[in-house]
Formats: structure tokens, C-alpha cells, sequence
């Protein structure tokens, strides 16, 4: 099974960092809590935002109809559509069917949502990978559009309550670093696609006594950070030492990470020794865009790839959960 094509709409509103220290700068100060924490501590810059007039799945549409030209694939041929957004505007139906009438697929073609936090995406490949395999569909489109618009809208406004303390700041700190975007992958037989990028292998594991350390709804998330990095930096590196018993891991050309921040990004290239030059990121210009920020980081690097890249995709996601994905560039 292959990767045939990865594409990405990206946000059109630029939101700095700078204009959230603006907005929170009264909390701030009777916090007594510095202004850059974004810019320093996160390493993000700025994230983007939809805007008005603009909708996460009209984005997640778009990404996907040119992922389809891009791999020469038509509408009536796709057999299966995964969603893997967190971004949801209601609890049924799922945001799937949407985004398959907007896609102009067929009726035989199976619809639905994977939620899985962060890690959707690899899940959606992973599992778009074995119905292919077993002959149960012959194209499948991944899919994912996030929206974190009104998420930063409700938290900026709940922090500048005066009943908000140090600790309430900081526990709904990570959400300043979200951002809004959306990819899509078309994935199809290798076989029949000889140019298309051969998905290997790889490996998930899990730490759900974690699952309360990072919980995010529509109106904020909140995090507790120390317990987070400690709790995914202990399952990264365990699954990444299991790994390495069967996968030569070391020496890839590319690790396309989950974008979080330069905290969690440095702190598993010195973990387990990565080149820290073949680590692209995106969030200190897109921010932590969630199950959508692989594919987008992967569509930015995908010009400086050669064939014969081995390009490792990997993650960890609130519950906790990690995932690593080798394809064969």
C-alpha cells in the first residue's frame, strides 16, 4: 500500500503571538507572569486562523480535492473516507459525510470518524492501509480539518476573569498554542501505483493511566503540563527503544513529528539522539494544528525529499497514546 499524494490548506489569518500578549497583557501583569511565554517557552511564533467566512471542513474539502488531482485519482474511484478531526460542530452525524458530498464520492463509498486526539491521522493511514491490503477497497482518502478559532476566543476571554489564578493560567496554557488547517492524503496499491510512497511499517503503544492529563472540549484545554511531557517523553522513548528491536529507526532521512512545541520536540531529539536537522517543524508559524499537523508538515518537506527517503511519521496524543508510521519516500 502507498501514499499517493498529501495536501494542505493553510489558514489564511495570521495571529501572533505578540497580539495574544496584547489581548492578556492586564492578566499578565497581575499574575506577575512574563509576556513571551509563547515565543519562548512554546517556540511559536504565530498560528493561523480561519477568519470569517471561512469553515474548517469547506478547508478540509479543498485539501482533498486536490490531493485526488494530485495523485490522478477520481472522485467515483475512492472506496473509503476517514475524517480525523477533532474539530467537531455537533455529536451527530459525523463531520465524514460532510466532507464525503463535498467530495463528490460515491454511495458505495464507506464514510466515518476516527477521533484519537493528535495521533488520527497515522490511525486513519494505518487502517485506510489494511483495507487495501485486503482487497476490501482499492482508494481511500484521509481526511482532516481543524478549527481552533473559538477555542482561543473563549480561553483568552475565561482568562481575563479577575477569579483567575497563576494555576488556572498555566493549565489552559497549551491552548494558546493551537492553530487552525487541514490536510488530506490519498492512499492506493502500490502495486498499481510504482511511484507512490510505500507505507512499511510501524508501531503504537499506550500509557491510558494518562488519560486525564490533557482534556480539551469546544470551550478550552486543559493541561497539566509537568505530568504530560513526563508521562508522553517515557511512552515515546519506551516504544521507541521496543521499536528498535525490529526497525533500523536511527538513520531515517526525515522525522516528521507532531508539531507541540520546542519543549517536547528538543526534549525527544535529545532522549533518543535524533539529527536534529532532519526534524522539520511548522508550529512556530502554524502552532500545534492537532491531527492535522503531520500531513501539513509533511506537505512543506515533501519538495526536499528524494526517492529513497525513508521518512519516519510519529506522535503522541493525549490519552495517552503514540504511533510511528515509516514510509518508503
Amino acid at each position: 500500500m502507498s501514499l499517493l499524494s498529501v495536501a494542505s490548506t493553510v489558514a489564511p489569518r495570521v495571529t501572533t503571538s505578540e497580539q495574544i500578549d496584547d489581548r492578556l497583557r492586564p492578566v499578565l501583569k497581575r499574575l506577575r507572569l512574563p509576556s513571551g511565554l509563547l515565543q519562548r517557552v512554546a517556540g511559536i511564533q504565530e498560528r493561523r486562523n480561519w477568519g470569517e467566512g471561512v469553515t474548517f471542513d469547506d478547508a478540509a474539502i479543498d485539501a482533498g480535492s486536490r490531493a485526488l488531482q494530485d495523485a490522478g485519482i477520481r472522485p467515483d474511484e475512492v472506496g473509503l473516507l476517514i475524517n480525523t478531526s477533532v474539530t467537531r460542530p455537533h455529536l451527530e452525524p459525523s463531520v465524514a459525510v460532510r466532507l464525503h458530498h463535498g467530495l463528490g464520492l460515491p454511495s458505495s463509498a464507506i464514510n466515518f470518524d476516527i477521533a484519537n486526539a493528535c495521533l488520527g491521522f497515522v490511525n486513519g493511514m494505518s487502517l485506510a492501509a489494511q483495507m487495501i491490503d485486503s482487497g476490501q477497497i482499492k482508494y481511500a482518502v484521509v481526511i482532516d480539518g481543524e478549527d481552533a478559532d473559538q477555542i482561543q476566543v473563549n480561553t483568552i476571554e475565561r482568562l481575563m476573569r479577575p477569579d483567575i489564578k497563576r494555576a488556572d493560567f498555566m493549565s489552559e496554557f497549551a491552548t494558546l498554542t493551537l492553530g487552525s488547517g487541514a490536510a488530506a492524503a490519498v492512499l492506493g496499491p502500490a502495486d498499481a501505483h510504482p511511484s507512490g510512497h510505500r507505507l512499511v511499517g510501524g508501531i503504537t503503544r499506550a500509557a491510558t493511566q494518562f488519560h486525564d492529563v490533557c482534556v480539551g472540549s469546544v470551550d478550552g484545554m486543559f493541561t497539566d503540563a509537568k505530568a504530560l511531557l513526563k508521562g508522553g517523553m517515557d511512552l515515546v522513548v519506551s516504544a521507541w527503544k521496543e521499536a528498535t528491536r525490529d526497525w533500523n529507526w536511527q538513520g531515517m532521512d526525515r522525522y516528521i513529528m507532531h508539531q507541540v512545541s520546542d519543549v517536547h520536540t528538543n526534549a525527544f531529539v535529545k532522549a533518543v539522539g535524533l539529527d536534529r536537522a532532519r526534524v522539520p517543524l511548522t508550529y512556530p508559524r502554524y502552532g500545534n494544528v492537532g491531527p492535522a499537523s503531520i500531513p501539513m508538515t509533511l506537505v512543506d518537506e515533501k519538495d526536499r525529499l528524494q526517492p529513497g527517503n525513508r521518512v519516519l511519521l510519529m506522535g503522541v496524543g493525549s490519552g495517552l497514546n503514540t504511533s510511528m508510521l515509516e514510509l518508503a519516500w
